[in-house]
């Protein structure tokens, strides 16, 4: 029996087990963690017939025989020194998306990637495929993990496209995917810690674009708008500038003229129907439309699912109205370009919520933003007095640490009356991973807390 090793035990990585325990394939997990939740995790994977490793890094050494096959987990860096080591043994590494990709590349996929947008985007697209009859599942950062809608697949489950979420990592640990329609959102710094320079970040969204059938790019956004056209001079741009601003094969771009979403001079869907606010939300429907209609979708199919999103959980979401005030949970703005973009979408004046884990980036457009904005800033978690420090550097004396959220939410009521702010908002421009397990479990957090009020 072929036997095949997994790094990390979160979703992704109990995905790909079990899809390749589903193909016949003998697993082992792997994860450099020890925790009572994961031996406990640990005991019930043992009953599935899948053995689990914890709490030392991955090597080779000392192993009686070496696995066929390594999947690793998103989180895990592609330079790990056992990944390297089984790349000099002949041993075959992938990411997660990759195994995904072996059962169902022959699925027509949408892959968005960028380092803003990604989350709304997919969801919108993967919202406008199905409100036109598609089974179209969302994966990947959201939705589905990638093996597990390859696995229900295997199952029986009909897929009519695939819409993924890739980031990254996922991109950099699966060479593989192709996707029929590929979208860039924007790019700005992030991930620096692991991709070490904005090219190798560059170059390794790059990779998505050049082997989808069809690019999609963000012509909004400078750096897309500079670096791309040279490189994807057969590209296909969105703008809500106007069709004037389109790039490249401007035929088939999409833009916005008064305020509605057009294609070749045909109006689609109003801008305004979209329930997110701020340009960026618009330059995302775009994106969304665009796919649509490059798959072949009817329009009016497309405007009104568009009018019946919902919006995405932790973007922008408004979480509660108190004495007349609007909360708002940001909480995926884990960077500081992320969270620029969350401000500019608000009315001032704001009593803004930062702070978390910091990374690396450039904080320049983000702190005038709080200056030109924010009332106040409640800062949390580690972040907060080096934010602090900044923000008194670029001459901002409005600044609170108050450590946790719990904390926020109870000083900002405290200071409604004194402020008069429009809207209070949760947007981090951090990790969450010093307080919370991961950004999610931050903005429900926060949104619990509002709703208590």
């Amino acid at each position: 029996m072929k036997s095949a090793h997994i790094l990390g035990l979160g979703k992704s990585g109990l995905a790909a087990a079990r899809l390749l325990q589903c193909q016949g394939w003998a697993v082992s997990l792997y994860d450099r963690s020890d925790t009572p939740a994961l031996q406990q995790q640990k005991a019930t994977l043992g009953a599935e017939g899948l053995a689990v490793d914890l709490g030392k890094p991955y090597q080779l050494d000392g192993l009686d025989t070496l696995p066929q096959r390594v999947v690793v987990s998103p989180g895990v860096p592609w330079d790990l020194p056992g990944l390297q080591q089984a790349r000099e043994a002949g041993i075959e590494v992938m990411g997660e998306m990759a195994l995904a990709w072996q059962t169902l590349g022959d699925r027509p996929w949408v892959g968005i990637t960028g380092t803003n947008g990604k989350t709304t985007t997919t969801a919108l697209i993967a919202a406008i495929f199905q409100g036109a009859g598609l089974k179209a599942p969302a994966c990947g950062n959201i939705g589905y993990a990638a093996c597990e809608l390859a696995l229900q697949f295997v199952q029986g489950q009909p897929v009519d496209w695939v819409i993924a979420e890739l980031s990254s990592y996922q991109i950099e640990s699966s060479s593989n995917i192709a996707p029929h329609i590929g979208i860039w959102t924007t790019f700005t710094p992030d991930h620096l810690a692991r991709h070490y320079t904005l090219e190798n970040y560059f170059n390794i969204k790059a990779k998505l674009l050049e082997k989808s059938s069809y690019p999609l790019f963000n012509g909004d956004d400078p750096a897309l708008r500079t670096h791309i056209p040279s490189r994807f001079p057969q590209g296909y741009w969105v703008s809500t500038q106007g069709k004037s601003h389109l790039l490249g094969q401007t035929s088939e771009g999409v833009y916005v003229e008064s305020g509605w979403v057009c294609f070749q001079d045909q109006q689609v869907v109003s801008v305004q129907d979209l329930k997110m606010v701020g340009q960026h939300n618009a330059q995302n429907l775009l994106l969304a439309t665009a796919a649509a209609l490059k798959a072949g979708l009817d329009p009016q199919a497309i405007a009104r699912s568009v009018r019946e999103f919902p919006g995405v959980p932790h973007r922008l979401e408004r979480v509660a109205i108190y004495q007349g005030v609007e909360f708002i949970n940001d909480s995926k703005a884990t960077n500081y370009d992320a969270a620029e973009v969350g401000l500019a979408a608000v009315e001032a004046p704001v009593i803004l919520i930062a702070g978390g884990e910091a990374k690396e980036g450039e904080d320049g457009p983000w702190l005038q933003a709080i200056q030109n904005k924010a009332a106040i800033v409640l800062l949390i978690g580690k972040a907060a007095p080096l934010f602090a420090e900044r923000l008194v550097q670029v001459g901002y004396s409005g600044v609170e640490i108050v450590e946790t959220l719990d904390q926020a939410v109870k000083r900002s009521i405290d200071l409604i009356p004194q402020l008069n702010p429009k809207v209070v908002l949760l947007s981090p421009a951090c990790a969450s991973f010093d307080q919370y397990p991961n950004f999610e479990v931050r903005g429900d957090h926060f949104r619990q807390l509002c709703q208590d009020l």
